[in-house]
């Protein structure tokens, strides 16, 4: 049995389509979802999925110790970030579980504190890129700075937003995120 543990802060959207996803195939999960966000869509994602999600405080994560202690006791086979905005300390990655996280850009372009969600399709749109996409790496201790797993990337549009960007990103997340997860953990 494979144990993996999720950290999510919003609608746990890309949370939910792992779990459906990756509960489908040949190998049984013992999921542990964390989110330091008590009003985030994940908690009910969560309860819909009958899977436990830990709510936790940014001071709490500060502190470390109670979660770290945590991820100790479960042994992940891999920690995923699944629009996870806080920063992953220090002492978690020294912990030598590989943590993955999923970032709406293709890195090393737009990655960084303060560079997610709409606030990456803003800078793109701003920069008039004429390609985006997604970008799954490993975590270390710089934002956005780890191993690069996977990208996908997609052509802009001529009259593109940050919103119709935003769902297209959305989109490959859904499709690519739980392939490389698949393969990683296989």
């Amino acid at each position: 049995m494979k144990k993996i543990i999720i950290f999510a802060s919003g609608s746990g959207s890309n949370a939910e389509n792992l779990i459906l996803k990756l509960s489908n195939d040949n190998f049984k999960i013992n999921w542990h979802v964390f989110t330091n966000n008590p009003k985030a869509g994940v908690l009910k994602r969560c309860k819909n999925l009958n899977i436990k999600c830990n709510t936790f405080n940014k001071q709490t994560f500060s502190n470390t110790l109670i979660i770290h202690n945590e991820i100790l006791k479960i042994k992940p086979d891999v920690i995923i970030l699944a629009g996870f905005l806080l920063k992953i300390p220090a002492n978690f990655i020294d912990l030598k579980f590989p943590i993955i996280n999923i970032h709406p850009s293709l890195l090393p372009k737009y990655g960084g504190k303060g560079m997610y969600g709409e606030n990456v399709h803003n800078a793109v749109i701003e920069n008039n890129e004429k390609i985006s996409g997604i970008t799954v790496h490993l975590v270390n201790n710089n934002y956005d700075e780890g191993e690069i797993i996977f990208q996908k990337s997609i052509n802009l549009g001529k009259y593109e937003n940050a919103t119709t960007l935003g769902v297209k990103i959305h989109n490959l997340e859904m499709k690519y995120f739980p392939e490389v997860i698949t393969r990683f953990i296989s």
